[in-house]
C-alpha cells in the first residue's frame, strides 16, 4: 500500500509541467498570431492598391479615390497615388505587427496596382 504517499508526492508535478509548459504556449500562439495578421495585412494592402488603380482608371477624383484605398488598406497604411497620361496606379503599405517587427522582421506589408486610363468619348 505504498500508492498513497507516491501520489501525494506526485501531485504538484502537473502544476509544476503547465507552469512550463504555459509560457512557451503562449509565445508560439503570439507568433502565429501575428504571422496571420501579417498576411492579412499583405492581402489587403494588394486589395487596395487595385482598387485604387481601377477607381483612377476610371477617373475618379483623386480624394475620392485616396479615401476609398484608405477604407480598404490596414488602419495606418500609407497610400501613393501616381496619375500619368499612360497609366495610374496605388501604392499601399503598411507597418509590420508589433511582435514581428520586435523579433527582427523587416518585410512590410505591401500592394502595388497599375491601371490604363479609360478614353472617355
Amino acid at each position: 500500500m505504498t500508492q498513497g504517499p507516491v501520489r501525494h508526492r506526485e501531485a504538484g508535478m502537473v502544476t509544476a509541467e503547465i507552469a512550463v509548459a504555459l509560457p512557451a504556449l503562449v509565445l508560439v500562439l503570439t507568433l502565429g498570431l501575428s504571422g496571420v495578421q501579417a498576411v492579412t495585412d499583405h492581402l489587403r494592402c494588394i486589395d487596395a492598391a487595385r482598387v485604387g488603380a481601377r477607381l483612377l482608371a476610371r477617373g475618379e477624383p483623386v480624394d475620392r479615390v485616396r479615401t476609398e484605398v484608405a477604407a480598404h488598406a490596414p488602419e495606418g497604411a500609407r497610400v501613393e497615388l501616381t496619375v500619368g497620361a499612360k497609366r495610374v496606379g496605388a501604392e499601399v503599405s503598411a507597418d509590420v505587427p508589433t511582435v514581428l517587427a520586435v523579433l527582427g522582421l523587416s518585410t512590410r506589408p505591401h500592394g502595388v496596382g497599375w491601371a490604363v486610363p479609360e478614353v472617355v468619348r
